[in-house]
């Protein structure tokens, strides 16, 4: 058995799939063959660098051949989210999975969160997720199973300087482990992938250091790879968890990078 979906028809709904990591994500799972509808922003989120032009991204994806279609949408917006799933099932097209990427994660103690910039962290990162997965489930259920990855953060279990960022996360685990259980019967597994705890070159992490990579990667220990985590590590593990190897594994958390659920913990130095 190999990771190649069992119909070209068999579709992957994406949120946060038009910036950096989340672009990847989208390209490789449709490179791996199946049918990817990735939705998010155009303009660039705050505490990101990144930037993204759907126009742009579709063209690049229709010249390399892909099954792989973007749409400009709020994952905060119901009637965004309905379109988007109303596009994944157009012309007969199975649900197969749901990955929710979009997040924003402002550094900042509780005291320098002003409380718009609170609720907003919470709406993109937790409601966002409730809002794609409620639209989504009941179209899995009717098709006998499918599978949810939520792309969490090691603030999940929380650090410092990441009051809002950390309680957004450390509710999508919370959330995550919940559907696991609540659609078990329904074939539907749910699992939950953590990037970076190592070091992750991304939007999200330039924009807290005002896109100074080196700044960055000088506080950071990288992988056991021996180097930084990319976004085709996530997606491998996203892959992974979409394909048939998967089909028994549900209410897990991987790591991809390392030491994410273990907060401060640095693995030791290379010998001499």
């Amino acid at each position: 058995m190999t990771n190649t979906p069992a119909s070209v028809k068999d579709t992957i709904v994406m949120s946060g799939a038009t910036f950096g990591i989340g672009h990847d994500i989208a390209v490789y799972l449709a490179e791996a063959g199946w049918r990817v509808v990735g939705f998010g922003l155009e303009k660039a989120p705050v505490s990101s660098v990144a930037n993204a032009s759907v126009d742009a991204l579709n063209a690049d994806a229709q010249a390399r051949g892909l099954s792989l279609e973007f749409l400009a949408g709020d994952v905060t917006s119901q009637s965004d989210v309905a379109n988007v799933i109303e596009v994944a099932l157009r012309d007969g097209a199975r649900l197969h999975g749901v990955v929710n990427n979009a997040a924003i994660g402002p550094l900042g103690t509780i005291l320098d969160t002003e409380p718009d910039l609170f609720q907003r962290i919470l709406e993109v990162n937790l409601k966002g997720p409730y809002q794609l997965c409620r639209a989504a489930l009941p179209h899995m259920i009717a098709a006998g199973g499918g599978r949810i990855v939520n792309v969490g953060s090691g603030a999940g279990y929380g650090k410092p300087n990441m009051a809002a960022y950390s309680t957004s996360k450390g509710g999508l685990l919370a959330f995550s482990a919940s559907l696991a259980l609540d659609f078990f019967a329904d074939g539907i597994a749910v699992n939950t992938v953590i990037p970076g705890g190592g070091g992750i070159i991304s939007g999200m992490s330039l924009g807290r250091v005002s896109g100074d990579a080196q700044k960055l990667q000088a506080k950071a220990v990288g992988t056991v790879a021996g180097r930084f985590m990319n976004g085709q590590d996530l997606a491998g593990a996203i892959r992974f968890l979409m394909s048939p190897e998967a089909q028994a594994i549900s209410g897990t958390v991987i790591d991809v990078g390392c030491f994410a659920h273990q907060g401060s913990s640095a693995p030791l130095p290379k010998r001499a």
